[in-house]
């Protein structure tokens, strides 16, 4: 007889433990599974950014290759690079009560109603690749409460790193560029805040003459770059916030005939190509494929209760590339 309570008390110790770190729907039903159950069934929504960027699109794979390998049921919206839409889109998913819900923000600000409601209706959330919240007031790694982690690459270790290479490509100093992505992106932000700091510590002086969006694309960069050349034919060095600005950039400093260094971030296949070519001066390696799976097993593990996550911040190493170690950057995107 002892040994049946016993019994039973363990059960329903590991019931309750299942229920709190599971699912809405598994809330709202009022009732429990355990963990081998709940990992055939999951099924989790995406929405993400925009697939017709190549960054995102490349997570979207890592989250899809992970959640077949797991088992899990992946449900997709593309925002198209429009906050509006997310936010629709992110209501309509909830309305389906998945299990839960991986997030990759157009707007930082926005993008903060989305995870109140989400976290309202009881579905676990996790944000990928950018932050949530005023990147101006709020650091990257204090994640946004009622998610259950943040999993991107530390912005602001990255843009670090590209100033690391800007003091190599530029030891001197002088006006450099800044070409931002689009409006509303923390990473606008993020990537810039300590992008100078290495040339402080190095006694080194740059001066910011101009920044201007390129909106993560070479066409729009390109036109952004000639703009800033034609006001500064005087710049050093350009430093654009995404690779696939840099080679854009790259083409306007080529037709204008200027020496200006061009450095970017993401370690693409076009930018590890521009570095390689000579037309990038160097970028900063990202794997967005192993980001996105990374981001759908820290899901899983919140779901399964194999692991407890509460606003946490998830990370990974991003190295600087340059044409002497261009070949430790495989490019995912």
């Amino acid at each position: 007889m002892a040994r049946k309570k016993a019994l039973a008390a363990v059960t329903a110790a590991f019931a309750a433990v299942t229920l709190a770190a599971g699912c809405g729907q598994a809330e709202q039903a009022g009732g429990s599974q355990d963990t081998a159950a709940k990992t055939k069934n999951l099924t989790v929504g995406v929405s993400t950014l925009g697939l017709s960027f190549p960054f995102p699109a490349a997570i979207s794979k890592g989250i899809k290759a992970e959640a077949a390998r797991l088992g899990v049921k992946i449900v997709e919206v593309d925002a198209q690079g429009k906050a509006e839409k997310q936010s629709s889109d992110v209501q309509d998913l909830a309305g389906q009560r998945p299990d839960g819900v991986l997030l990759l923000p157009v707007d930082s600000g926005v993008a903060t109603g989305m995870v109140d409601q989400l976290k309202n209706a009881g579905i676990p959330t996790v944000a990928v690749a950018s932050q949530v919240g005023d990147p101006k007031t709020r650091k990257l790694d204090d994640v946004y409460p009622g998610l259950a982690a943040l999993v991107t690459q530390d912005e602001y270790a990255a843009g670090r790193k590209a100033g690391e290479l800007a003091v190599k490509a530029v030891p001197k100093g002088g006006p450099i560029a800044v070409v931002e992505g689009a409006a509303g992106f923390a990473e606008v932000e993020l990537r810039f805040r300590d992008f100078l700091a290495p040339a402080k510590a190095a006694g080194i002086t740059y001066d910011v003459v101009t920044r201007q969006p390129g909106d993560w694309v070479p066409d729009k960069a390109q036109a952004a770059c000639q703009n800033m050349l034609a006001a500064h034919p005087d710049v050093k060095l350009f430093y654009a916030e995404s690779d696939d600005m840099g080679v854009g950039c790259a083409k306007a400093v080529k037709a204008a005939g200027s020496k200006a260094a061009v450095i970017g971030i993401g370690g693409s296949k076009l930018g590890t190509d521009a570095v390689k070519s000579g037309e990038l001066y160097g970028t900063v390696c990202f794997k967005p494929e192993d980001l996105g799976k990374r981001a759908m097993q820290v899901l899983h593990e919140q779901l399964t209760g194999a692991k407890k996550y509460d606003a946490q911040f998830v990370t990974y190493d991003t190295p600087s590339i340059t044409k002497d170690n261009v070949g430790d950057c495989q490019p995912q995107w």
